[in-house]
């Protein structure tokens, strides 16, 4: 009671105080100011992706270079792991804004509020990733879902935008709720929401085996199995990426993804390290089953939208694998593989714009018939980002794997490897259809593509940079997340 009469006290109060919050506080401002001039200057709406890209931009170089030093009794740190998961949720921020730039053109629609939604998600991405403590990771995904939810239904009068969204409110709850129940039964046992006393907690008093924790221990795996897709808890993730719009679909399978394995990392390694020997193999198992179900089924897809949803299935399960080995390599592989992840496939989402024109009809693959002779540009572009996601070298995908299958055959997992392998294989089929079809197939009437605007030629620069860049010099990306798990 007196610390909360100390910060209520003005004369108490320091500006150092919100130094770890003063990204948030940031983005909340420039989410705002995008609301403000959608509503009162029309006529500068042409301005709103290039004003988020700006202040977002902005923010991620500010977080980069703080150099707060991270104090675990608060409930937000500022550590390199926050600042590394930081930095690919911003990023996705960023290239969604500029390919919607693109698909509002494309679709003759102007929703000013996209953006604004857009960086509210983007404040909850924030403090999941730099909690520390039960009760703001959970505040920091309801913040980043609720727009999310908002987002996924903004186009009334697609029905199955409309379904998307229902599916993705109502399974969001349900995920929410077991995530609620474990972090409830954590706090029962342990009477603390911090993640380091927590675990400090389980160690020194040997509750390890307590029934009561294992249980919570189930509920939150399968709480978080939800967020980030992972099989069986997947059963929303089709539908809601197929009717969701394309670029939401880019977003939602790259940036809330990565939030929700920053704080599965955080709670596995931090709260749960001594079960290690009960959650790995089991987490393991959920890894080569998604992987599985990702890229078997991804085979029979003809629409090209519900293939890449598959797809992001199945690189769920890949970086699965490294939280499932259990040690701070097999992290640092699974966040170097997320990062590439991020230029890779919002990279295919964005040819996926182009090529359908922003209409929803237009997004199968057989749009991609003739590709090389109509646009030799964005058919080499896909070309990449194809080879990437099937982890061809040089591409940034071989290198992600190499390095999740190495950690993974560290930690004694050689069967999961060897199945990650065949599953690997087993994309090719899909991934190198496409190529064939944009290389080998004539265009059968396909219709003239439009000129691509700015926004989207410069989020595909950047993508396609990313994905060779980590592919060529891949040790740069992995050195940043090994040293990101470094107490």
């Amino acid at each position: 009671m007196n610390e909360r009469l100390l910060v209520l006290n003005p004369a108490a109060f320091n500006w150092s105080m919100i130094t770890p919050v003063l990204p948030e506080l940031i983005l909340l401002a420039i989410g705002v100011a995008l609301v403000l001039l959608d509503l009162f200057a029309p006529r500068q709406r042409q301005m709103l992706p290039w004003m988020t890209v700006l202040g977002v931009s902005a923010v991620l170089l500010m977080n980069g270079a703080m150099s707060v030093p991270p104090d675990t009794s608060f409930m937000l740190v500022n550590d390199t792991y926050a600042t590394f998961f930081s930095t690919l949720c911003l990023g996705s921020v960023i290239l969604a804004a500029l390919m919607r730039e693109s698909y509002t053109s494309l679709v003759q629609s102007h929703q000013g509020e996209f953006y604004s939604l857009l960086v509210f998600s983007a404040v909850g991405m924030m403090v999941m990733v730099a909690s520390v403590d039960l009760i703001t990771i959970y505040l920091g995904l309801e913040l980043m879902a609720l727009p999310i939810y908002v987002l996924t239904g903004m186009h009334k009068k697609e029905k199955r935008t409309s379904e998307a969204a229902a599916k993705y409110f109502l399974m969001g709850v349900f995920a929410s709720a077991l995530l609620l129940f474990g972090m409830s039964l954590v706090f029962g046992l342990t009477g603390s929401s911090n993640l380091p006393a927590i675990g400090a907690y389980i160690k020194n008093h040997g509750l390890a085996a307590n029934p009561a924790l294992v249980a919570a221990l189930a509920l939150m795996v399968a709480g978080l199995c939800f967020k980030v897709a992972v099989v069986p808890f997947h059963m929303w993730t089709p539908d809601v990426y197929d009717g969701a719009p394309s670029v939401l679909t880019a977003f939602m399978s790259v940036g809330p993804k990565a939030a929700g394995f920053a704080i599965f990392g955080r709670i596995m390694l931090e709260i749960f390290p001594d079960l290690q020997a009960n959650w790995g193999p089991v987490l393991v198992l959920l890894a080569v089953l998604t992987m599985a179900v990702g890229n078997i089924v991804a085979l029979v897809q003809s629409s090209l939208k519900r293939m890449l949803a598959y797809s992001a299935i199945a690189h769920a399960g890949y970086a699965l694998l490294g939280i499932a080995a259990g040690t701070a390599s097999g992290m640092a592989a699974a966040m170097s593989y997320l990062f590439i992840y991020l230029f890779m496939n919002m990279g295919a989402f964005a040819i996926l714009i182009i090529f359908s024109q922003g209409q929803e009809a237009r997004e199968s693959i057989d749009c991609c018939k003739g590709m090389a002779a109509r646009n030799p540009l964005l058919a080499l572009c896909m070309l990449i980002f194809m080879f990437s996601l099937t982890g061809i070298p040089p591409t940034g995908g071989f290198t992600g794997k190499f390095y999740l299958f190495q950690s993974a055959l560290a930690a004694g997992y050689t069967g999961a490897v060897i199945a990650a392998v065949l599953l690997s294989a087993v994309s090719a089929f899909f991934y190198l259809r496409i190529i064939r079809l944009m290389y080998m197939s004539s265009p059968e009437e396909q219709p003239a593509i439009i000129a691509p605007t700015a926004g989207i030629m410069v989020a595909l620069g950047i993508a396609v940079a990313g994905t060779l860049f980590l592919g060529i010099t891949p040790g740069v990306l992995f050195d940043w997340a090994q040293r990101a798990m470094l107490p």
